[in-house]
């Protein structure tokens, strides 16, 4: 049996890969028997025994009880220890940041939301940071120091070379030079910083409707119109990590937006973004056209449409769907993704109906025709993905009997 990228195939090695197969076993499918285990690893009974017998006593799994009138050792119920790790995340809007902290199983086990409003910082950012991260702590019971791993989810994006925020003004008191040294003085555990948008494509993949699928497009128009990119199955993000900032994009349709970043808009933003869907309905001659943020609005106009079939609510998602198609078509053409997931509010209030309508038009626009799907993860999905990019970095260190 080889080793891991060519590692001779010591004992220490392969000893530490089945330890790993059983734990994800363990995480896939819940509590299990020695038997089963080795069963799904092909290992025998004494090594499945040993294996159990190891991880137990490192504290990674525990015994939950028996299997239903079996008695004997080796009818004990096995279960990834949750309290052997803790990962947390934040996503971070102008309006709010939420935080939740997950125990290594990925059963979320403390939320907090600190409001953030107005158009500067109500304190300093690291404040903001380390309040919100110690309220999901707190209502976890647990520490800051019991934290394996941060995962910071935010608009735009840090750019590697400069560790400065790009693509993302409208988010204040985030763009000062020192911002990310300043959070990893004041934090004891390793802080990644991701983009919003690619967050919600981590969640889906591992939890939702990218399941299985190593190349797709990730679409998402809530307060913003962005995308984000997997390939080969890995997030790209480009060189300055702008890639999937398709807000900015031109488009027919629209007029030529200049200094984008300064607007903080382009074409395909203001054709396609949550703000064009009130605007839009205010022209085809709707009434009692709700007020709220835009992306709440665009939410609850597109959820009407899809349900009531009258002449203008037809209207409205079929030409807010070729809006949406036009610029997916820029995406599809160059990239040929296999999947394109529709997710944030102002996509998934239209259900199926959205996306067929959707589908059709796109298939007009490009010669490349992918699937498209909605997202399944509708509840915070940033927040998820932050967790879910937590956890994988933590098991990997955790779950390394190697060493």
């Amino acid at each position: 049996m080889a080793g891991i990228a060519g590692t001779p195939g010591t004992p220490r090695v392969l000893r530490a890969m089945n330890d790993r197969a059983a734990l994800d076993l363990l995480l896939a499918h819940g509590p299990l028997s020695r038997t089963k285990i080795g069963k799904l690893t092909g290992l025998s009974k004494p090594t499945a025994s040993q294996l159990l017998a190891r991880l137990e006593a490192a504290g990674l799994v525990l015994v939950t009880g028996t299997s239903e009138g079996r008695p004997g050792p080796g009818a004990q119920l096995y279960a990834v220890n949750p309290t052997a790790a803790y990962a947390a995340g934040l996503d971070v809007t102008p309006e709010r940041i939420r935080a939740a902290v997950a125990d290594i199983t990925g059963r979320t086990v403390g939320t907090y939301e600190l409001r953030t409003p107005g158009r500067r910082p109500s304190g300093p950012v690291v404040q903001q940071v380390t309040d919100a991260l110690d309220g999901a702590v707190k209502a976890a019971g647990l520490a800051r120091a019991d934290l394996r791993r941060l995962v910071i989810g935010t608009p735009g994006a840090f750019d590697p070379g400069t560790g400065r925020l790009r693509y993302a003004s409208h988010l204040p008191g985030w763009h000062t030079p020192a911002l990310l040294d300043e959070i990893a003085a004041a934090l004891p555990m390793p802080v990644e910083y991701e983009n919003d948008v690619n967050l919600v494509a981590v969640a889906e993949q591992r939890l939702g409707a990218a399941r299985g699928h190593d190349d797709f497009v990730l679409l998402w128009n809530e307060g913003g119109l962005g995308a984000a990119l997997v390939l080969g199955g890995r997030l790209h993000r480009g060189w300055t990590g702008g890639a999937g900032e398709v807000g900015f994009l031109p488009v027919p349709g629209a007029p030529l937006v200049r200094q984008v970043t300064k607007a903080n808009s382009g074409g395909y933003q203001e054709l396609a973004g949550s703000q064009a869907v009130p605007h839009l309905a205010r022209e085809l001659g709707m009434s009692d056209i709700p007020s709220g943020p835009y992306a709440e609005v665009a939410a609850a106009l597109v959820a009407r449409a899809a349900a009531e079939d009258t002449v203008l609510h037809r209207l409205l998602l079929e030409t807010y769907a070729t809006r949406l198609a036009t610029g997916l078509a820029s995406l599809v053409s160059v990239l040929d993704p296999e999947l394109v997931v529709l997710s944030g509010a102002s996509l998934t209030a239209g259900g199926d109906t959205l996306r067929a309508l959707v589908q059709a038009e796109l298939e007009e626009l490009a010669a490349s025709r992918p699937r498209l799907v909605v997202g399944d993860v509708r509840e915070h999905p940033v927040l998820r993905g932050a967790l879910e990019s937590a956890l994988a970095a933590t098991r990997d260190e955790v779950f390394d009997t190697s060493r």
